[in-house]
């Protein structure tokens, strides 16, 4: 059942020649926590394997999903006429977050110290960055919830979370073009606000987030001000510096213009068929189920995302068309021409379900096939028998 190769001979030769290459350049990282992540990984036995510290982040992240999903199914749980989640468990999201950005943050000095970095180390590392760069917005999202009063609708949480997830994919594809990866100055502040957040809320309750909180402005308006900025302001522009400085330099990994943006392609038509799928939607499916709606997302992005990675980090040439698309397609178009207005929630929940198997299959498809090719084992650092 998991034992399918995923990963072309082309690309496991690819791995073999592959050698870690990234920038580093935001102030709160390299001045900040940098310093805090030496310290705290020097904690860490040298039996336990890279891997299982970052295995073990994302599920972290996972459970604090899960938790806030249970009290707060469809994001309305922080009006003032619901039941709020209690307070002990923004205690837990605050902890688990910050847990879970620790372990991210060590688990590559692990690999340094115990002489166990690899290319599965990596590709395991940013595979699962993928999925929680979604899971960790959709977490937040309970503390402010659907609200009219502040001007936040589940259409807004959708928006917001497409530009987390293009910018997360935008860095992947710059790698792609220029075979370096200028790591995002928006993911340690991120973390912290997250962390941050999650505390504040636990202390005082999320009726803070309710009232206005800068020259009449809610904190929301401020949070999402944010995560646009840190796209339009820091993330693109440096990304399309970077590749034009590699094109001066002639050190462009891509020929041609098509070939340079074909990474873009099946993300970009992602976004347009689930953006037509919510206009165009007859019952309004985001708003009324935008916990399964937006799992979706994220799941589906992050197959898509893996794969980009894995061509960047072997040097080959990306799909131009994700298969998981093509159903995606068709619920689309059946939805725009009223074809599956009856059956849209139950096209929701099998298709929701589908990604979700077919990512996890992806996963551990290509965990096993690595693993098996680089002789060395994913949660241990002992050595595979050779067969």
């Amino acid at each position: 059942m998991f034992n399918y190769n995923y990963v072309t001979s082309q690309q496991l030769a690819g791995f073999d020649k592959y050698k870690y290459n990234a920038v580093d350049t935001n102030p709160l990282s390299v001045y900040v926590m940098q310093h805090l992540w030496n310290r705290i990984v020097k904690v860490v036995p040298l039996w336990i394997a890279p891997n299982l510290l970052t295995f073990t982040g994302f599920l972290l992240i996972l459970k604090n999903y899960l938790l806030l999903s249970f009290y707060d199914w469809n994001y309305t749980a922080s009006d003032p006429d619901s039941q709020h989640v209690p307070g002990w468990v923004w205690s837990v999201s605050g902890l688990t977050t910050f847990s879970a950005y620790a372990l991210d943050s060590i688990d590559g000095k692990q690999a340094r110290r115990t002489m166990s970095s690899s290319p599965l180390g990596e590709l395991f590392d940013h595979g699962l960055d993928s999925w929680a760069s979604s899971l960790f917005s959709l977490s937040l999202f309970s503390v402010f919830g659907v609200r009219a009063e502040s001007g936040v609708s589940a259409y807004t949480l959708y928006y917001v979370l497409c530009v987390i997830l293009l910018t997360f994919i935008i860095s992947h594809w710059e790698k792609y073009n220029t075979g370096v990866l200028f790591l995002p100055w928006g993911y340690d502040i991120s973390q912290v606000t997250l962390t941050v957040v999650y505390l504040v809320t636990a202390v005082i309750g999320v009726e803070a987030w309710h009232k206005p909180f800068l020259f009449g402005y809610f904190f929301t308006d401020i949070l999402i001000a944010m995560a646009i900025g840190c796209s339009a302001v820091l993330s693109v522009p440096q990304t399309l510096y970077n590749i034009h400085l590699a094109h001066r330099r002639e050190a462009l990994l891509r020929t041609s213009l098509y070939e340079g943006l074909l990474p873009l392609l099946s993300p970009g038509l992602l976004f347009t068929l689930l953006t037509t799928w919510v206009l165009t939607s007859p019952s309004e499916i985001l708003v009324h189920n935008p916990r399964i709606f937006l799992w979706m997302t994220g799941v589906a992005f992050s197959n898509v995302t893996c794969r980009l990675i894995i061509c960047q980090m072997t040097n080959t040439r990306t799909e131009a068309f994700h298969w998981l698309l093509l159903p995606l397609a068709g619920i689309s178009g059946g939805v725009a021409t009223g074809i599956l207005v009856q059956s849209e929630f139950l096209c929701l929940v099998a298709y929701s379900i589908l990604v979700t198997v077919a990512h996890v299959h992806y996963g551990v498809c290509v965990g096993k096939q690595l693993s098996k090719h680089l002789n060395i084992y994913i949660f241990s650092l002992g050595k595979r028998h050779q067969e």
